[in-house]
């Protein structure tokens, strides 16, 4: 059975509570799925952000802060993904090393938009600031689907001339017409088909994983559902998705 973990945006900053990253590397470890997929918008980067220059809010914003706390949150996560790995290679009954891939969001995306605005900061911030090569991610550029097992992922899709991003998942099923999964919508969203050959397709808007409030949303659009997302007995396209909320996840593998 072939099972694909999907981690929605997490949008990482400094200060945060990164306790979220041990509870999803115990599940990783406990579940073994052969593909771990983080959607994009792990890094939240508030200090590139064009939405709020000049605003009190913006002041005492760093990039290296920035970077450095998605990247202790993906070394956290990652921890234990390396531990079980080391350990099996004694006890060759427990092997398991999955597909790394992680599909750029529009908040890492600030970094290339900041380079084309101010040209000075060419070769000085870059992707590979991340520490995604580290362990041993596949890195898919802003906007470029990568397909794995029938399944279509990107950050988000997009659709019409203008690239304008698709709403509903249900909108996503009859622009794509195939297994599609993304993130940006700070909520969760889901729509079910069939392919003419009768194969089951789902797209899955995946919501958030983090505990926050933003800024930019109100109290209405504030506290969506947050979590990760299991598909099981993926095949063609075809999966059954289990939704594992953050509440679950403090419950089971909270300290």
């Amino acid at each position: 059975m072939i099972r694909h973990l999907v981690v929605p945006d997490t949008q990482v900053k400094a200060g945060q509570d990164l306790r979220r990253f041990h509870w999803l590397g115990k599940y990783a470890v406990s579940k073994k799925p052969n593909v771990i997929i983080f959607i994009g918008d792990h890094w939240d980067m508030p200090a590139l952000s064009s939405y709020d220059v000049g605003k009190k809010s913006f002041e005492g914003r760093r990039y290296v802060n920035d970077i450095e706390a998605g990247n202790e949150a993906m070394d956290i996560f990652m921890s234990y993904i390396h531990a079980h790995i080391e350990k099996a290679k004694i006890d060759k009954k427990k092997q398991w090393k999955p597909r790394l891939v992680f599909t750029t969001g529009n908040h890492e995306y600030r970094i290339e938009r900041a380079i084309e605005s101010d040209p000075k900061l060419d070769g000085l911030i870059s992707y590979n600031d991340f520490n995604l090569n580290k362990h041993g991610f596949e890195v898919v550029p802003f906007l470029q689907p990568i397909v794995i097992n029938g399944i279509a992922y990107c950050h988000y899709f997009t659709s019409g001339v203008m690239g304008r991003a698709v709403g509903t998942a249900r909108l996503l099923m009859t622009k794509k017409m195939m297994s599609c999964v993304q993130g940006h919508v700070q909520d969760r969203d889901i729509a079910y088909g069939r392919r003419g050959d009768g194969v089951r397709v789902t797209s899955l808007f995946a919501g958030i994983y983090y505990e926050h409030d933003e800024d930019y949303l109100t109290p209405q659009t504030n506290g969506s559902w947050s979590g990760v997302w299991m598909l099981n007995e993926v095949c063609d396209g075809s999966f059954d998705e289990l939704p594992v909320s953050m509440t679950y996840l403090r419950k089971k593998y909270g300290e």
